[in-house]
């Protein structure tokens, strides 16, 4: 082995070490009762983790993973102030066309990156029951892929175990947790531009949103209550009767003043402008937040689907004014 190949492979191993090390802090710190700062601490030592592993693959795959010029022939490596190479951050990591991840874990990671965006720069409230289904899937996807790209030695699974909780959860709790720690404004903004450029099927991927029900369940033979978690085949029966009781929670579609024009005008009511709509959720009071037309975000007013289709059935109606 060559003294290249060995500096490669020393780099590479020294770098998923340190990803599989902030990985694993990034659960402890999470699944520790005593912490609250829980979702913040997991977004940046996650982003770590995952910027650790990028740079592991790339390594491994003999991809330049630093910034450079090309000046002639020669490259010209950016430098950082105390004059260190610049490597890549993990944005440019999933843009890169060489990237290995799929397009959902991308949206996972891309959606928790404008996060820590938003968060490293002022306080927040918290924010744990909001993101939880996205860092659960980003930890499922992480050990998925450090153990697909580098093999089972360096999968995490088997060094954590499911969090305990101590009370359970009953239907009051349910609603004042609901009710309680709202998102500030330009987290709640963040999310819902981010989220209304993804399709239903990328939003309801569990490589973008991992989602785990809990049923408290009765048993009645000897054994079947050793186990916290049962799993369910998505096509079994089991699996339909907890569709049948559940109502299924997602993100809301909400859509601008502009993008209800366009919709409109694709329906062939190219005559229906801004100023027709702003004359009728005016006249209708649709702002009004019990109509349940749509919700504002931040300062910026969105609708929901409900409101769009009220729009189409007032062109339909109107036809000849509006074609």
């Amino acid at each position: 082995m060559s003294t290249k190949t060995r500096s490669i492979q020393s780099i590479k191993k020294e770098l998923l070490k340190k990803s599989r090390e902030a990985v694993l802090a990034a659960v402890q710190i999470y699944n520790n009762p005593q912490i609250t700062f829980k979702s913040e601490s997991f977004i940046i030592l996650s982003n770590i983790a995952w910027t650790y592993l990028m740079h592991a693959y790339y390594r491994s795959k003999n991809i330049e993973y630093r910034y450079y010029e090309t000046k002639g022939k020669k490259k010209f490596f950016s430098k950082t102030k105390k004059g260190a190479d610049k490597y890549w951050e993990l944005e440019r990591c999933l843009d890169c066309k060489d990237c290995p991840l799929d397009k959902d874990t991308k949206n996972n990671l891309k959606f928790l990156i404008g996060i820590r965006h938003e968060i490293e720069h002022q306080m927040t409230n918290k924010i744990d029951k909001y993101l939880s289904a996205k860092l659960q899937a980003s930890a499922i996807n992480y050990n998925y892929y450090i153990t697909k790209l580098f093999g089972e030695k360096f999968s995490v699974d088997k060094e954590l175990s499911i969090s305990i909780q101590f009370s359970e959860i009953n239907p009051m709790q349910k609603e004042q947790l609901t009710k309680s720690d709202k998102l500030t404004p330009n987290l709640q903004l963040y999310i819902a531009e981010f989220e209304k450029n993804l399709s239903d099927e990328e939003l309801c991927n569990p490589r973008y949103a991992y989602r785990v029900l809990f049923i408290e369940q009765n048993v009645n033979r000897k054994g079947q209550a050793d186990e916290v978690i049962e799993f369910h085949k998505p096509d079994s029966e089991s699996a339909d009767e907890i569709k049948r009781i559940l109502v299924k929670d997602r993100e809301i579609p909400k859509f601008l003043p502009t993008e209800i024009i366009e919709i409109v005008k694709g329906k062939g009511y190219k005559n229906f402008k801004i100023r027709n709509h702003t004359e009728l959720w005016k006249v209708n009071n649709a702002k009004n937040p019990n109509k349940g037309y749509g919700v504002q975000v931040s300062k910026q007013w969105y609708w929901y689907q409900k409101w769009v289709d009220f729009v189409i059935k007032y062109c339909e109606e109107n036809s000849d004014k509006f074609r």
